[in-house]
């Protein structure tokens, strides 16, 4: 176990030097943010300047070893535009995504799990054909527009909830759900999918011959084996709800990193950019590690490669 973490946690290092890497290149060569800070009747000689003293002036892979230097110190420069410690920008930010994530998480399994273990279980009965049918709509309506459906019905029409900011509980209600549409309907058909194919199986077949109900085989065998593709698809989802959060934020007004990736990408300003991205890409692959690790306590079956 240990000496598999280990080789998954380099593996995991070595993914996340390669997003950092793409991600370094992409934002030096949109453009100089320079042009940005300075006045519009600035000589060539101020800019010139800045350039100097921000350390745009030397080339592209001296500032990427430069970059990576400071990352082997924890440090992560300062912001290009605040003249402040990205680091510190992105945690001021980073408690409103994880509150929105985990609203939007909390919404996708407890609706998702639920409902597609009875989609599952009831098989061409009317409440199944319901659920498919909000399962399909959430999939496949985009994040943007079921954001601005929910502030146009619940937010202008009825103000029932607040359509933009954070001050209050109710703010979150709306960017949770729009975020989390998609993984609810996800993690719905997972599980559907899982537990069908889990009923056909002979334990199943061998239960109900023992006198089991329908509901008595699937707490107490068929979820526990139907677990293992929902735990990748858990792990895959709290990255992605991390990185949805950009477009929800966005159409919310909501403060978090999302918000702040669109408005750091705006000014070009590369640090905040790249501290980001190197959370999103931490936050995916720890989680892909954790559901690897996970498989075994759930299925003892399972046994890790040596």
């Amino acid at each position: 176990m240990l000496s598999y973490a280990i080789r998954r946690l380099i593996q995991a290092v070595v993914a996340i030097f390669g997003v950092l890497t793409i991600v370094f290149v992409v934002m030096h060569l949109s453009g100089d943010p320079t042009l940005l800070l300075v006045p519009q009747d600035a000589s060539a000689e101020m800019i010139a300047e800045l350039r100097r003293q921000l350390g745009f002036d030397r080339p592209i892979p001296v500032q990427y070893l430069d970059y990576l230097a400071g990352l082997a110190r924890l440090d992560f420069g300062l912001s290009v535009v605040q003249r402040v410690p990205a680091l510190d920008i992105v945690l001021s930010r980073l408690p409103y995504t994880i509150q929105l994530a985990a609203g939007a998480l909390c919404i996708a399994v407890g609706v998702g799990i639920p409902a597609g273990i009875v989609m599952a279980t009831r098989r061409g009965t009317a409440i199944e054909r319901l659920l498919t049918a909000i399962v399909v709509t959430g999939q496949s309506v985009p994040t943007f527009l079921s954001g601005i459906l929910l502030i146009f019905v619940f937010g202008v029409t009825l103000r029932w909830l607040p359509t933009s900011g954070s001050g209050e509980w109710s703010a979150m209600i709306m960017p949770s759900v729009a975020l989390g549409a998609l993984s609810m309907s996800t993690f719905a058909r997972m599980t559907r999918i899982s537990i069908v194919d889990e009923l056909s199986k002979d334990y199943v077949r061998a239960g109900r011959a023992r006198g089991l109900s329908q509901s008595q085989v699937v707490l107490r065998h068929v979820l526990r084996n139907a677990a293992i593709p929902v735990i990748t698809i858990a792990a895959l989802e709290i990255g992605n709800l991390l990185a949805g959060a950009v477009i929800v934020e966005t159409v919310f007004a909501w403060p978090g990193i999302g918000q702040l990736a669109i408005q750091s990408i705006q000014s070009r300003d590369f640090l905040v950019v790249q501290v980001i991205v190197l959370l999103i890409s931490f936050v995916y692959v720890m989680t892909s590690v954790l559901a690897d690790l996970v498989y075994v306590a759930v299925d003892p079956r399972i046994r890790l490669a040596r």
